[in-house]
């Protein structure tokens, strides 16, 4: 590789991760959102800070900083940052990985999990403000009522839950949408992962052409 070799891949790493931070501003922008206007609560007593609105602030601010090491490590040439882009994103990589392998061994326990935790939660929808607008938010996006049903609700099912005889529980709705839909999810996370080996293959190419560049002009 040349100069204009070093400097094609230095804009196409700049280029991919400054796409890349505009994605992590707009998971931000829309966890402040749901944050400000509390658009779903909490669901799980046990662990009150899993919102929709904490989970995006958190995803959306470690991509901006991994995206803005790339994009300074880049077009600046730095070694350094380069480097710290690299291992931030093959630590991700890891826990993407690991995340996977538990969910697929611990998928039954997870399950009950969860139904334990959202019928839990049904029994504080008229006393905490936070879980009725959770369960009113979830039920009027998904067309669903209780967990398993609208017999989960002891009296009347709240305003928020459709009318018809045929209703489903929300619980029972994600997971015949996620079973029917396994094929995409399964396409768009392997299609992260190769974007994020790309990105870390190019840190690597990138840096490794600093030091030839380097070495050539007796630096």
């Amino acid at each position: 590789m040349g100069m204009s070799s070093l400097k094609l891949l230095k804009y196409v790493l700049f280029v991919f991760n400054l796409l890349f931070w505009f994605c992590g501003c707009c998971i931000l922008g829309f966890g402040i959102y749901f944050l400000i206007h509390n658009n779903f609560g909490v669901l799980f007593h046990n662990l009150p800070s899993l919102t929709l609105g904490n989970v995006l602030v958190i995803v959306g601010s470690i991509i901006m900083v991994v995206a803005f090491l790339g994009c300074m490590g880049s077009i600046k040439e730095n070694k350094c940052l380069l480097m710290s882009f690299f291992l931030l994103l093959l630590i991700i990589l890891l826990a993407e990985v690991t995340l996977a392998i538990l969910l697929f061994v611990y998928e039954q326990k997870l399950n009950g999990y969860v139904a334990e935790g959202l019928t839990e939660s049904i029994q504080r929808y008229h006393s905490d403000n936070s879980t009725k607008a959770a369960w009113d938010s979830i039920q009027e996006f998904l067309q669903c009522c209780g967990v398993n049903g609208t017999s989960d609700w002891k009296s009347n099912p709240p305003a928020s839950c459709p009318s018809g005889p045929h209703v489903k529980g929300c619980y029972i709705k994600v997971e015949q949408w996620f079973h029917s839909n396994f094929l995409y999810i399964g396409i768009i996370t392997i299609c992260v992962c190769v974007i994020q080996v790309l990105g870390m293959s190019f840190a690597l190419t990138l840096n490794c052409q600093i030091d030839k560049t380097s070495q050539a002009l007796g630096l």
